[in-house]
């Protein structure tokens, strides 16, 4: 596994991309003063409320409150996760993202794939071949000999245009088209490794390409080391999440076997953990809030054709845990679409097991039976996109087909079949995560069955349930669709703690104004919280000019993260020049909150302590009550520097915390208002 991304390229990175380049190449922008502005692409309005500050390096939206990055945008925007967002970005800026080597890596580095560190140098040259490749297949569709290729297409249905954009092309009915177009140089070998070419040697009656299998050019063999795998089909390429091709799949023109071909597993293509369109399809899977997953390429094509734009489909294998993983992190919902018959069914239960591990609570599977010698390309091209969204809404509910898959196998009538279906779901069951849906199915098994709880346990902790864990949350940064209550929260008054944050993070330039002596006094604080805000003023104490949007990014492993977020977009209504002095008396409210807690605590240990320790009491207690009649009282002038004062006058340690300041979040985290 390659190791993780060091946050000083991340830094990099959002200090080398400008966010205004990043969003404008997919929402147009229009200057409006210092920002830009634009109609938000996260919901839906007629007035721009979507902002984009180049000072900040950070976006907001005043409609829905989607806020944060460069990162955060394409992570909201095209549904990727963190890494492939900095991958995205890195790609832009011409720059290769390094892995830190994890412990016990030794010199392997993780596996050589696309994304990997360790494999970066093996997959660049094949990745330039795989393209190359991909465009020469683009270019036969279009020459006299793709006639056949182009009128399979029509004969399908498909239009120019979608084949155009799903960059269909045509491999020829030659041994050597490939081979000889693009195998000069010393590419023959690369173009093996990508799945491109075989050796004469390697031909094999399991390949479906080697000599003697489909049709030719009325050659009777390759003529060179190497020939095509791929012969006289139509081919679709396969993208990875970058939107890279790393493999195609061709579909045999003719009588030829197999019918349908894809690439083997090379360093670039895994089979098992790829689907196809799934690149393209991110958006309108997080849009829809569901995968909708087919068994071919031309389903896929014809429901795109159609508005359908959240399928995918499997390559050549049945659904695997690593495809619904990916699925999963995209949107809460995954439909999986099979023929009606036997075949279909037995599908359909292979992907049931593999989805039971992950189906932790707020997500959801459901399973979508189509007519016999019907697949989603007839449907779609019968009853039209509505039609076919008709059938997914009405989709089988995960659960719903456990049930009658296994109930059908057994006679509820007998207490024997009855005992027959516990043994059969309990396993099952015992394979999903231990919250609230294990729960509910366990408790249906019991209804249906009639047998007490003690004689149906799906294994450990079954009877528990642990809470949503909110493993089905839509993944991004910004927080669209958390609009309710935002009108409500932004009326509210902020506890000085999360003002001094959010000023902070959106002005780091702040920090200078802060004295010497009050730095002293601040990391003294014991507010919950405070060192959060220790640890944004230590960043931009390191580099004075940082953004805001860097300055975020630093704190995304932090559990504080979300809440930091929000307060990065808190709109402030305070005039350019008034800042400093709106950030220096929200420091001295927070010092002086912190001198009065400090009294109060005196105080109360006065009352307690024997005669031997109260000496010390006084003495702490007059000093500090010194310091702060010197600077005007608790609720008098003086600034930060004053209240700086009177937390200086504190003597000895106090490991309490008050539990107030931004929230009194467990572990630090800013909270509540």
């Amino acid at each position: 596994m390659a190791g993780r991304i060091p946050e000083r390229f991340i830094d990099q990175l959002l200090n080398r991309v400008d966010i205004v380049d990043v969003i404008d190449s997919r929402v147009p922008l229009r200057k409006a003063g210092g920002e830009y502005k634009a109609c938000c692409p996260f919901h839906d309005e007629k007035t721009p409320s979507f902002t984009v500050s180049p000072a900040k390096q950070f976006y907001h939206c005043f409609g829905c409150g989607a806020h944060g990055s460069a990162i955060g945008f394409l992570m909201q925007y095209a549904n990727f996760s963190f890494v492939e967002a900095v991958e995205e970005l890195a790609a832009m800026a011409g720059l290769q993202v390094p892995r830190e080597r994890a412990k016990g890596q030794g010199g392997q580095g993780g596996r050589a794939g696309p994304g990997g560190a360790a494999g970066a140098e093996q997959t660049a040259p094949l990745l330039e071949v795989v393209a190359e490749a991909n465009r020469w297949f683009q270019q036969q569709l279009r020459a006299p000999h793709g006639q056949a290729a182009v009128d399979y297409l029509k004969q399908r249905g498909l239009d120019g245009r979608t084949a155009a954009d799903f960059g269909i092309g045509y491999a020829p009915d030659n041994w050597s088209g490939l081979a000889d177009a693009l195998g000069g140089g010393g590419k023959s070998k690369q173009l093996q490794q990508a799945g491109l070419l075989m050796r004469r040697d390697s031909a094999g009656g399991n390949s479906g390409a080697g000599p003697g299998t489909g049709t030719g050019t009325g050659n009777s063999g390759p003529a060179s080391a190497f020939y095509d795998r791929f012969r006289h089909r139509v081919m679709f390429p396969i993208e990875d999440s970058r939107g890279r091709v790393v493999g195609f799949g061709g579909r045999m023109l003719g009588d030829g076997e197999p019918k349908y071909l894809n690439s083997p597993e090379t360093p670039l293509f895994h089979k098992g953990s790829e689907l196809y369109h799934l690149h393209r399809a991110r958006r309108a899977v997080g849009q829809a809030g569901r995968a909708i997953v087919v068994e071919g390429y031309m389903d896929v094509v014809a429901l795109a054709q159609f508005g359908v734009g959240n399928a995918v489909a499997t390559l050549g294998t049945a659904t695997t845990r690593a495809h619904i993983q990916r699925l999963f992190r995209l949107a809460p919902g995954i439909v999986f679409c099979f023929d009606g018959d036997r075949a279909g069914r037995a599908a359909a239960w292979k992907a049931l097991q593999s989805a039971l591990p992950e189906m932790h609570d707020g997500r959801r599977a459901a399973f979508l039976f189509l007519p016999d010698g019907e697949d989603p390309d007839s449907v779609v091209r019968a009853e039209g996109g509505d039609g076919f969204a008709g059938r997914v809404e009405q989709a089988t509910a995960l659960e719903d087909f456990l049930f009658e898959t296994l109930t059908a196998q057994v006679d509820m009538a007998s207490a024997a079949g009855r005992a027959a279906l516990v043994a059969a779901a309990k396993p099952l069951l015992a394979q999903l995560p231990r919250e609230a849906l294990r729960e509910a199915l366990t408790n249906r098994l019991r209804f249906d069955t009639g047998l007490a709880a003690h004689q149906i346990d799906a294994g450990p902790g079954a009877e528990h349930v642990h809470g949503v864990h909110g493993r089905g949350r839509r993944r991004g940064s910004g927080h669209a669709g958390a609009g309710r209550g935002r009108d409500a929260m932004r009326q509210a008054q902020l506890a000085p703690l999360a003002l001094a944050l959010s000023l902070l993070l959106q002005h780091p330039r702040l920090a200078s104004s802060i004295a010497d002596r009050e730095w002293g006094a601040l990391r003294r604080l014991d507010e919950n919280g405070a060192e959060v805000l220790l640890a944004l003023l230590d960043k931009i104490a390191a580099d004075p000019v940082i953004t805001t949007a860097r300055l975020l990014e630093s704190m995304r492993a932090a559990p504080s993260y979300a809440r930091l977020a929000e307060l990065a977009a808190r709109p402030h209504l305070v005039a350019a020049e008034a800042l400093e002095s709106q950030f220096n008396d929200t420091l001295a409210r927070l010092l002086q909150q912190h001198t009065e807690r400090r009294r109060l605590h005196l105080i109360e240990r006065l009352r307690r302590a024997p005669a031997a320790e109260k000496r010390q009491l006084q003495r702490e207690l007059k000093a500090l009550l010194d310091a702060r009649s010197g600077v005007g009282g608790a609720a008098g002038g003086g600034g930060a520097a004053g209240a700086a004062g009177a937390a200086a006058g504190e003597s000895g340690g106090d490991s309490s915390r008050a539990g107030g300041g931004i929230g009194g979040d467990p572990g630090g985290a800013p909270g509540g208002e």
